[in-house]
């Protein structure tokens, strides 16, 4: 089933649930893809690298905001941030652990024959590619850079 597709039945049963703070985080997502869509060379169909990517942006303010409002002391928007980030993730592929992104990183810096930083751009773009959607793209570069120097 298409993201799209399955965002609209979840906004159905958030509705019939009178789920209010889940319908908002789903109706967030909704507005994305159509922004998406919509975009100058948008089609009706979005690939679902751009999905995956949206979805990750879509997650990674929420936690930022969520940050900021703990930093200002205001806990009920820093918990409704992190509620509708949370719900967010529920439409992301099962996310990788840091042992897993790491072992991940050792087999292409292997395939490629990576050896210095000079070579960081090579590895980040295979480890990009292969983790889309499923790792976080700073702790990818965090664990590159540690295995190159």
């Amino acid at each position: 089933m298409s993201l799209e597709k399955d965002i609209t039945q979840k906004m159905k049963e958030a509705m019939k649930a009178k789920d209010k703070p889940k319908l908002e985080a789903i109706r967030a997502i909704k507005n994305a893809i159509l922004q998406e869509k919509t975009k100058a060379g948008g089609g009706d169909e979005i690939d679902q690298a751009t999905e995956m990517k949206m979805l990750q942006k879509l997650v990674k303010q929420r936690e930022d905001s969520a940050e900021i409002y703990k930093k200002e002391d205001r806990n009920e928007l820093a918990e409704k941030e992190l509620f509708e980030a949370n719900i967010i993730k529920e439409f992301l592929p099962e996310q990788l652990s840091e042992d897993e992104i790491r072992a991940e990183i050792e087999k292409i810096i292997t395939e490629t024959g990576a050896s210095s930083m000079k070579d960081m751009g090579k590895v980040m773009g295979m480890a990009n590619k292969q983790m889309a959607g499923r790792a976080d793209g700073k702790l990818i570069s965090e664990i590159v850079k540690a295995k190159l120097q």
